[in-house]
């Protein structure tokens, strides 16, 4: 039987030797991800999105026209997981790359792409996203904060929650009821916002993911014109869709859990083998649970360079690398157990713990695994 080709071809193995070299040349072995109680960790990542930018390597499957250089989705998918693998030193700006851009170029006007395609793949701006509520989370559609017309625009008051990133973000991709329709789901719009624009009040939420990630939003009187309107009034809720759908995919989940679990062995050395065979029986299955994983994935995203973005697909796929996150994380702390004490096995150590502590939130953030559940379900049921 062949076995399954995961390197995508010549270009794109190419294409990963450089990121880890630059990976090693910029970003410091220990480096967690960029949002700790270290001002360098971000200055770090400031820094490195700078340098894959100057290299066009931050949004490399962009049009030519909006600072990327045209190639593959599959060479923007190795970036994903490259980047991911090394605890994202891009820091927020995946979040720009992976669908705040893609969805201005579908739906912005000119002036809109103009203004932000442009900072964003130079890895110059950070964006939050608006979306959840403390009555709207999962259930998103039941959102409160509310856009009431007032002149050539309208005056939006309300509230958000989990916003991740907001203390530092630049612009915000809000979402608002401008009208209400038969169905909870109409009368939605997006605004692009600066967050320095009077109105808006950040607040962070501690946490054990560390400073930056988690913070409430509250909007006062916030005056939005026609021109920060992305897609048309009242119509959001399609754009909200197909965003969720490049967001859930959007994290390589599964990458860092391969990594993580690939480099065991090594680092443990003679332990590995002192380990109990059951512990390294589930060790493999973890692995082939990584493979699942990355497969689904790219199911999805060749549908979306198709542009057939199915809910249900997305949905999937976010279930299978959720689980895979704490599942793989609860087994990698059993086994860092076993590394004695070296330099190698202590930043192990901290890269599962690290791993261990962001994967508590996987099955709740970008939409629970219960909404997840629903939407598959659905998905399953329309096609029978």
């Amino acid at each position: 039987m062949r076995g399954m080709d995961f390197t995508m071809g010549e270009a794109v193995t190419e294409l990963r030797a450089q990121l880890r070299d630059l990976v090693t040349e910029h970003v410091p072995a220990d480096f967690l991800g960029a949002f700790t109680d270290d001002p360098a960790d971000l200055a770090t990542a400031q820094h490195f999105c700078r340098v894959l930018a100057e290299r066009e390597l931050l949004c490399p499957a962009w049009p030519k026209e909006f600072g990327g250089r045209g190639v593959s989705v599959w060479e923007q998918t190795a970036v994903r997981e490259e980047m991911w693998a090394q605890h994202e030193p891009r820091g927020a700006q995946y979040m720009g790359v992976n669908w705040v851009g893609p969805t201005i170029m579908r739906h912005g006007t000119e002036e809109q792409q103009q203004t932000h395609l442009a900072p964003i793949a130079r890895g110059e701006v950070i964006w939050c996203q608006g979306f959840s509520e403390p009555n709207a989370g999962s259930d998103l559609a039941s959102l409160r904060t509310t856009a009431k017309p007032d002149g050539d625009g309208w005056r939006i008051s309300g509230q958000k929650i989990w916003t991740s990133y907001a203390s530092m973000a630049q612009w915000c991709f809000l979402l608002a009821r401008t009208s209400n329709g038969e169905k909870k789901q109409h009368g939605l719009t997006i605004f692009l916002v600066p967050m320095s624009r009077a109105g808006i009040e950040v607040r962070p939420i501690r946490a054990m993911l560390g400073p930056h990630h988690l913070n409430e939003v509250f909007i006062d009187d916030l005056r939005v014109t026609e021109a920060d309107v992305l897609g048309p009034v009242d119509e959001g809720w399609k754009v909200v869709q197909e965003v969720l759908s490049f967001e859930r995919v959007g994290i390589a989940r599964y990458a860092r859990c391969e990594r993580l679990l690939t480099s065991a062995p090594e680092v443990l050395g003679e332990q590995w083998g002192e380990m109990p065979a059951e512990l390294r029986g589930r060790w493999a299955r973890m692995l082939t649970h990584c493979r699942r994983a990355r497969l689904m994935a790219y199911r999805v995203v060749a549908m979306q360079s198709e542009d057939r973005v199915r809910p249900g697909d997305a949905a999937a796929y976010r279930i299978a690398v959720t689980k895979l996150d704490q599942d793989s994380a609860d087994l990698l702390v059993e086994i860092a157990s076993y590394a004695t004490d070296s330099d190698a096995a202590t930043r192990f150590r901290r890269k599962v713990d690290d791993h261990w502590r962001y994967s508590r939130a996987s099955t709740v953030a970008s939409g629970s695994i219960e909404m997840q559940r629903i939407l598959l379900a659905r998905s399953i049921l329309s096609a029978s």
